[in-house]
């Protein structure tokens, strides 16, 4: 057990807080103290917004190699550490060992992607309706990029933000989720010890009510990027809208999974599982809706219910255990009210939903699954975040289809079918930002776009060269010779 106290990062210094330290226990062992984090303030939060002011003006001043070289040594340490860092990542936000180690791979090669487009910067040039006059434009860095991010990819999201910002010349005040602060940590040491002017980086734990609205209510940050629940999402664009800083936001999600009669069984199950339980249903990604015709209804409740007996729940560090802990006491009791709600409203649990005692004392839940559920009903349109997932029976594909866009969501969308005319028609007219054809709605590749539509996703998005349209402005020059 640790009692050390993990600092803040300002202005290219480790720093104590202002307020009183937080204790982080991992929710796979509650015995189990990670550390303690210091806590900033309001007043730190602007010293780390005054420093990124000035640390940006010498950092976009960088060569290409440096930046390049400094993005590239995050990611070999992250790679090179994957084993250790995922287990730390594992004990706090409680997903399996194997999914912690995963999650700090990825998140390496994220700072080596954004490493390779550091040198494919190029700009463009044109000739002028004028005669004797040339045009180009380039891209410069939009200038202070404020970040928060949330609990469940505790090193990912917060990477595949940091990275492209760095490599666009920019500075960066990252804001972690409070739930989860060893991580950020742990990514903010890797990147102190780099070739950054000092203030380039800050990383500023502490509460939302402080930190957070310092930090989207600040006319001295130029664009701000926030992963995290549609209610705070608003709250951000309302905030910023007002500065006119320009804003990203990832918010909620309803993704289902659509499972054809002519779908291949055994891989639909397989999709279902993977995208419905992988990180305990805790995805913007995950498909918590089942949408399946009824043709193939029966043998696919059934093989669900078989598959899903071969779960293993348990603590994320011990080997063979496919689903870890709930992130904490909170998500725990927000999961068993969903699966309260879904019961009143005539949902049939038929497998699962039960609270597990373990060997330590933590919060495990057994994957549930619903069936009987329409997709008016309160499980179906709200986001729980749990491992919790509602089969929704429908006559076709053009009631399925009707059927997953009916949600004020729009971030991922699957189906699995062995008919290319309906995979065809699906990615054409499937409300969401991402479609999946025979794949988990879980899981993204990190060199392509990624983000969502309607309530799930509000400005450019985020990820490959996409990124850029967040992270820098363009400027475009007329010259005479």
């Amino acid at each position: 057990m640790s009692t050390s106290i993990f600092h803040n990062y300002i202005a290219g210094e480790w720093v104590n807080g202002h307020n009183e330290p937080v204790v982080n226990i991992s929710p796979a062992d509650i015995k189990d103290v990670i550390g303690h984090y210091a806590q900033a303030d309001k007043t730190q939060t602007e010293a780390a917004i005054n420093a990124a002011v000035t640390g940006q003006l010498e950092w976009q001043k960088s060569g290409l190699e440096q930046r390049y070289s400094v993005l590239m040594a995050i990611g070999d340490e992250l790679i090179a550490r994957k084993e250790e860092l995922g287990r730390l990542l594992a004990r706090e936000e409680g997903k399996t060992l194997a999914e912690g180690i995963g999650e700090t791979y990825r998140s390496g090669q994220f700072f080596h992607y954004y490493a390779a487009e550091v040198l494919r910067q190029m700009g463009e040039t044109a000739d002028s309706v004028r005669p004797g006059v040339e045009i180009e434009t380039r891209r410069e860095p939009v200038g202070v990029v404020g970040i928060i991010t949330p609990w469940n990819f505790p090193t990912a999201t917060g990477a595949w933000k940091i990275a492209p910002a760095l490599a666009f010349g920019n500075a960066v005040v990252w804001k972690p989720a409070n739930q989860v602060p060893a991580s950020a940590w742990a990514l903010t040491e890797i990147i102190s010890r780099q070739n950054l002017p000092a203030g380039t980086f800050n990383l500023i734990m502490g509460p939302g009510s402080e930190v957070g609205d310092a930090l989207i209510h600040s006319r001295r940050i130029n664009a701000l990027t926030f992963t995290g629940s549609l209610e705070t999402g608003r709250k951000v664009a309302a905030a910023t809208a007002v500065n006119l800083v320009k804003c990203q936001l990832e918010m909620g999600s309803k993704n289902a999974l659509v499972v054809l009669d002519d779908a291949d069984l055994d891989n639909a199950v397989e999709c279902a599982i993977g995208g419905a339980f992988g990180g305990t249903g805790q995805k913007c990604t995950a498909s918590s809706r089942l949408i399946v015709t009824q043709g193939i209804h029966d043998r696919f409740v059934d093989a669900m219910i078989e598959r899903m007996k071969k779960i293993v729940v348990g603590h994320p560090l011990k080997p063979g255990v496919h689903i870890g802990a709930v992130a904490d006491v909170r998500q725990m009791e927000q999961n068993l009210n969903y699966l309260k709600i879904a019961k009143n409203e005539g949902g049939k649990l038929v497998y699962g939903g039960n609270v597990l005692t373990e060997e330590t004392d933590g919060y495990y839940m057994q994957p549930a699954l619903f069936t009987d559920t329409t997709n008016q009903m309160t499980i179906n349109q709200e986001e729980a975040f749990a491992p919790i997932a509602c089969v929704i029976q429908v006559k076709d594909y053009d009631e399925a289809l009707t059927t997953l866009n009916d949600t004020h969501f729009g971030l991922t969308g699957g189906i699995c079918t062995t008919s290319l005319k309906y995979a065809n028609d699906f990615k054409r007219n499937a409300k969401t930002g991402c479609v999946m054809i025979n794949l988990p709605t879980a899981g993204t590749d990190y060199h392509v776009p990624f983000g969502g539509r309607k309530d799930s996703s509000f400005g450019p998005r985020e990820q490959g060269t996409y990124a850029k349209e967040f992270y820098t402005v363009v400027k475009t020059t007329y010259i005479r010779a």
